[in-house]
């Protein structure tokens, strides 16, 4: 099939070198660069684990995690209430 693509003169140049130094058409060199290119870019990519550390930040004094609403009162003031 004949189409029309607009190559990047870079990429453009690296295809005619790969061509010329393989032997090989230079239709061949970019249909066989699309066929990788796209395998890889359907390939969903593995995700990593995100992962956090605890950090103990402690609880001044006077404070209780019993009672949310009285420490919350406490930290936002007894205004807010």
């Amino acid at each position: 099939m004949r189409t029309t693509l607009n190559l990047d003169e870079d990429v453009l140049g690296r295809a005619r070198r790969v061509a010329a130094r393989l032997k090989l058409p230079f239709r061949e060199v970019i249909n066989e660069s699309l066929r990788g290119g796209l395998s890889i870019i359907e390939k969903p990519r593995p995700c990593r684990p995100y992962r956090t550390r605890a950090h103990s930040m402690g609880l001044k004094a006077g404070r209780n995690l019993d009672n949310i609403q009285e420490l919350l009162a406490h930290v936002d003031g007894e205004d807010c209430r």
